[in-house]
């Protein structure tokens, strides 16, 4: 198959992930939430583009590290998640929801890295 990265179980959880963020985020609103909405969003997008990217890599080193990017950008979306959550710019419902997705999305992303590791 020439996009390999698509049978991924984790890619398709990813996009998941990246939509449900584009609806979480929809309520920011100001100078600040809109910067940060697109932040976040961006962030969001590069855990789906990071998988993608990796998945064609000539090695799982190579690959390993587009997940590691990936769980960085993840990390980025959480500390958004935070700041939007901290300034009351997202409800406790949709953060505790996006927060616990996330969760789910970064142990997926580490078993697939250590996965990768251990080969």
């Amino acid at each position: 198959m020439a996009f390999r990265f698509r049978e991924f179980q984790v890619y398709k959880d990813a996009k998941e992930f990246n939509r449900s963020i584009i609806s979480a985020t929809g309520p920011l609103k100001g100078t600040v939430g809109h910067e940060l909405q697109s932040q976040i969003r961006r962030a969001s997008i590069s855990i789906v583009l990071n998988i993608a990217e990796g998945s064609d890599k000539g090695s799982d080193k190579d690959f390993n590290r587009h997940l590691r990017l990936a769980l960085g950008s993840l990390n980025e979306v959480v500390a958004g998640l935070d700041i939007a959550h901290d300034s009351g710019m997202l409800s406790e419902s949709v953060f505790s929801k996006s927060i616990k997705a996330a969760e789910e999305l970064a142990l997926q992303l580490g078993g697939f890295s250590k996965h990768l590791t251990n080969k």
